[in-house]
């Protein structure tokens, strides 16, 4: 059996692992999911807010549907997953563009979170220059019968484009409970035999509606809308909210959350959801209004949220983080890994993570802060990135001088004119480390892409396992750029290091 948690290399943030052999955040998830067992999963998706069309006014949010066993036949309809496939997101939106008002679109899971289709190849730092060419390649290679109109392919208003690289624009939170075959047989026979026809109402027929009719599927009333807190409207929160209620109240479902925060990049900040009554007394707009002429009314709001509709997403997935399956047959049949990932009795199911694993101990983040003040410093000694200011805006620095694009095999690109000379930095997993990235590029990329989630609040940051293999990448790319740096840097007497044990997430 494979022991849990990162590997020794990692764990110890003073060493130097590589990052493609010991990768150990959701991109190992995604590929544990994707490995056939003998339950599926079905999700509530809880999307968080853009500040774009309604959304900017009521903090609403977005909400769709999770399957890890029903994948795409196409963008509208369903089948069961082949082995080695990760699962799916369904959605529906007011106008998806295409050339048919269809309802619905369905999309592999790491299409919809990352823009690629293999979590590994994911981009390091989201921009709307990287977001638009994600979605330029997927509209080519799976769109294309789909959406042939100017206004598909090339409008900002087709909202297909929503369901590729999600996780670039904001953060979402993922509720989860098991399911049977049986269960997702006939979600996939009803879904298909009913025509996709879209009519969406804001009001009675919006994306919390959606979501719970499939939910429903499954599990009757285990959804459904809050009358008093909504004002009659289904919202995505009370969706997910009342889903999570009835998770719990189920032991038997093996309930638990994944939490996929906002990329670091250019791209604002999603905020948090909310639904009526939270949008009534924390908007900006709406408060100094109500305190006028409604401050009777006030507390009484306030009240009738806080006894019937709190609920906060973050604190749900630090109750009940993301399980990992572990595959234990590859660690024993190492030679046969690549046969047996087809094979549903290769893999021993699950086994729950310590909390403090996943999410991180307020000593192990304070840990990582210390010693990349050390790595920074240095890095600004030996210019290898500019000054403290530039390098706080080395995102929209790299953003509004390159030009993205993607080779041969589909991989993502920066190409940037450094001293008057062309020079190209790889912009995802898999090529930022490459032979041609350029190693300065890289390493200052990278210091940009720590920095930026180590200063982020726990709602819009990684995990601890995520973070692990952001610091391996960080310390190859260092080693790539400056053997002396890294002599410097850690001839430092060091901190204390972290464990697992302590206080909890920070």
């Amino acid at each position: 059996m494979m022991r849990r948690g990162c590997p020794e290399s990692i764990d110890k943030p003073g060493g130097v692992g590589d990052p493609f052999k010991y990768a150990c955040g959701l991109a190992l998830l995604l590929l544990a999911l994707a490995c056939s067992r003998a339950y599926g999963d079905v999700g509530v998706v809880l999307n968080e807010s853009l500040d774009t069309s309604v959304e900017w006014f009521t903090d609403s949010g977005h909400t769709a549907v999770y399957f890890s066993r029903i994948c795409a036949e196409s963008p509208v309809k369903l089948r069961p997953c082949r082995p080695g496939e990760e699962g799916s997101v369904m959605s529906t939106y007011e106008n998806l563009g295409e050339d048919r008002r269809y309802a619905w679109n369905i999309v592999p899971v790491s299409i919809y979170v990352y823009g690629v289709r293999d979590a590994r190849n994911r981009p390091v730092f989201g921009s709307e220059k990287i977001k638009s060419l994600l979605e330029d390649g997927y509209r080519n290679q799976s769109l294309a019968d789909y959406c042939s109109q100017e206004d598909c392919r090339t409008g900002e208003k087709a909202e297909w484009r929503y369901m590729v690289g999600a996780g670039l624009t904001r953060s979402m939170y993922i509720f989860v409970v098991h399911t049977t075959p049986q269960q997702d047989l006939e979600l996939i026979e009803k879904f298909n035999s009913l025509p996709n026809q879209n009519h969406f109402n804001g009001v009675t027929r919006n994306c919390a509606d959606f979501v719970k009719g499939v939910v429903d599927t499954y599990f009757p009333h285990a959804a459904h809308r809050d009358v008093i807190n909504d004002f009659g409207i289904t919202s995505p929160k009370a969706v997910a909210r009342t889903f999570t209620h009835y998770a719990l109240s189920h032991p038997e479902l093996k309930f638990y959350v994944l939490h996929f925060s906002q990329l670091p990049g250019t791209i604002r900040h999603s905020t948090e959801t909310r639904n009526g009554i939270e949008m009534l007394y924390r908007s900006k707009i709406l408060l100094v209004p109500m305190v006028i002429y409604a401050d009777y009314e006030l507390p009484m709001v306030a009240a009738t949220h806080v006894l019937t509709a709190r609920f906060n997403p973050e604190h749900e997935f630090e109750h009940h983080p993301a399980i990992r399956v572990e595959p234990a047959s590859f660690a024993s049949n190492g030679a046969n890994s690549a046969a047996n990932a087809g094979d549903i009795q290769t893999l021993h199911p699950v086994e729950m993570q310590d909390r403090e694993e996943i999410l991180g101990t307020n000593h192990e983040w304070e840990y990582y802060r210390q010693e990349f003040a050390r790595i920074l410093e240095q890095a600004l000694h030996e210019e290898a990135v500019p000054n403290r200011h530039a390098f706080r805006h080395y995102f929209e620095y790299l953003d509004q001088s390159g030009k993205a694009y993607a080779d041969s095999r589909g991989r993502l690109w920066l190409e940037v004119t450094v001293g008057g000379k062309p020079e190209k930095v790889g912009v995802s997993m898999d090529t930022i480390l490459a032979p041609d990235s350029d190693p300065q590029l890289a390493f200052a990329l990278l210091l940009a892409r720590v920095d930026q989630v180590l200063r982020s609040p726990r709602h819009r940051r990684e995990s601890m396992m995520e973070f692990k293999e952001d610091w391996a990448m960080l310390e190859s790319a260092r080693d790539r750029y400056s053997e002396p740096a890294r002599s410097l840097t850690t001839s430092h007497s060091p901190v204390t290091e972290p464990s697992v044990a302590g206080s909890g997430a920070n």
